[in-house]
């Protein structure tokens, strides 16, 4: 049996009062995020579900500005939601005499199906997030290594090697990373593609260096 999973969107009525109308073709927003989420292969992995809210506003081209998470669930989800929400910058109508400072919430509702999630207890997922926010600080010290690496002291490489085996970060991670930054370019989100790359270039890898250099001058 093919295992396959759903994702939610809940689209909030108060775009309706602020009298701004996403527009793409036929497609709607909930359309447009629903055929764009790349879901977070750490929440998917450890069955984390739920909704992000993104706080947003939209300048009188419809293009999205001061977005930022608003309240999340502290793990990936948190960044694909707000890469979903900036992607969508330029789709959005905006009436004449719109008040270009006032702030728009979108939830982003993420939810698994035919992943075994159903029996998934909820002290198990809040001990993966704990897991994932300690990761995060470790993956950001490599990356803080590898910026200033010309600082380093002789030998001191080979802490971070061992934190990165620690972390499971590898060339198999690298490479599905530049592949999920690849998707992202089909989808017109080349910022979104370039923190992949940069990613796997400030880990200490050179894999995304052609893609840097292709995508991200």
């Amino acid at each position: 049996m093919k295992v396959l999973f759903a994702i939610c969107f809940i689209f909030l009525s108060a775009l309706a009062s602020a009298q701004v109308q996403f527009q793409s073709g036929k497609k709607s927003f909930t359309d447009f995020l629903r055929e764009n989420t790349i879901y977070p292969s750490f929440s998917k992995a450890n069955c984390i579900q739920g909704t992000v809210s993104i706080s947003f506003k939209l300048d009188g081209r419809g293009n999205i500005y001061s977005s930022k998470v608003s309240k999340g669930i502290l793990t990936d989800l948190d960044d694909e939601a707000l890469r979903l929400v900036r992607l969508s910058s330029g789709k959005w109508q905006v009436p004449s005499g719109y008040d270009t400072t006032t702030a728009v919430v979108i939830p982003v509702n993420f939810k698994l199906e035919g992943f075994n999630c159903e029996g998934k207890s909820s002290a198990a997922i809040e001990a993966a997030i704990r897991a994932y926010q300690s990761e995060e600080a470790l993956t950001n010290s490599v990356i803080n290594f590898y910026k200033n690496i010309d600082q380093a002291k002789p030998g001191q490489e080979v802490q971070f090697i061992t934190i990165k085996r620690q972390l499971g970060i590898d060339d198999e991670y690298f490479n599905s990373r530049i592949e999920t930054g690849l998707q992202k370019i089909k989808q017109g989100d080349k910022q979104g593609a370039c923190e992949d790359f940069s990613f796997v270039k400030n880990m200490g890898s050179n894999l995304a260096d052609a893609y840097l250099s292709k995508y991200c001058k």
